[in-house]
């Protein structure tokens, strides 16, 4: 992979997309297209096929996606499936219009079975019902899979699908409305922590399992698929390891330093009960995640800490 290839991020402002930013910053790639909402919105077919013509990127990366937590995928579950259409095929088919050969779509491990086989491989796809509260979000994260799979078997593409497990890490999304699991439960133990509140509450009973992976690694993953000239597939990108959301709790915890006890609200709901990923494809490549949860954790919470006010 020459250093000196044009590559677009979309997305690039986002959790995903500025982790692809840096990484491919310290590779040394310095030739990057990329573009704010303002400038290019995704969600307008012909300023993405503009786009894309004019400057025909020799790389995509689709990190660009309307994301969120459980509550926000059940409320908005119009919202989460259209944008995710619409952003994902104005790409993919742009990059195909722009003869762009070679492009990665980052998915989301939500698109496996609800009630999967541990851990989770490649091949379970579409072979059991999804987890409804965020049904939407994965169908269309299955559809821009099927998208590459269909336009690299037609026209001879090479757009390959990584599947991350739940990320985290510097610029998140710590909206308490919004946001995934671990954000949420950063900054509400933060805020409980400076109140001095006597307890924490948190969503569910606590016991379901979830594996979560820091943003420079997936990142890294993905400079590393690219640089091996992977150009199709599913590649599920994790860590191989995972905590119940309680064991989560008590390390976000320990890390703000709240001493408080935990209270679990029953009446929200938990979603899957597990989701590890099965990492074997990628450890066959070569690669492994370096960052465990703790230190990522102290990472995040120290961006967060930087950045409160900004994030509020």
């Amino acid at each position: 992979m020459s250093n000196a290839r044009k590559i677009f991020v979309a997305g690039h402002r986002g959790m995903v997309g500025s982790a692809l930013v840096r990484r491919l910053h310290a590779g040394g790639y310095g030739n990057l297209l990329l573009r704010s909402r303002q400038e290019l919105d995704l969600l307008d077919q012909a300023a993405v096929r503009r786009f894309l013509e004019s400057e025909r990127p020799d790389y995509i990366f689709v990190a660009a996606a309307k994301v969120g937590g459980i509550q926000a995928n059940n409320a908005y579950r119009a919202d989460f499936i259209y944008q995710n259409l619409v952003i994902e095929t104005n790409l993919i088919q742009g990059a195909y219009r722009a003869g762009v050969r070679d492009l990665m779509f980052l998915g989301s491990s939500c698109i496996y079975p609800r009630d999967c086989p541990q851990p989770i491989k490649e091949e379970y796809l579409l072979t059991g019902p999804l987890e409804q509260t965020n049904e939407p979000y994965a169908i269309a994260k299955i559809a821009g899979l099927k998208l590459c799979e269909s336009f690299n078997r037609q026209y001879g593409t090479r757009y390959v699908s990584v599947m991350p497990t739940n990320l985290y890490g510097p610029n998140d999304n710590f909206d308490l409305q919004s946001s995934h699991v671990l954000p949420a439960l950063l900054r509400k133990a933060h805020e409980a922590m400076l109140r001095r509140d006597p307890a924490l509450s948190v969503w569910g009973s606590g016991t379901p399992m979830r594996e979560f992976l820091h943003v420079d690694d997936m990142a890294d993953a993905c400079v590393f698929l690219m640089e091996k000239g992977i150009g199709d597939g599913l590649y599920n990108i994790g860590t191989g390891v995972d905590v119940t959301i309680r064991e989560l709790a008590e390390t976000v915890m320990r890390v703000v330093g709240f001493n408080g006890r935990l209270e679990w609200d029953s009446s929200k709901p938990d979603g899957t009960p597990r989701k590890l990923l099965d990492v074997s494809r990628m450890a066959a490549l070569g690669w492994r995640a370096r960052i465990d949860l703790e230190s990522g954790i102290r990472q995040t919470y120290a961006w967060y800490r930087d950045h409160a006010s900004a994030v509020a």
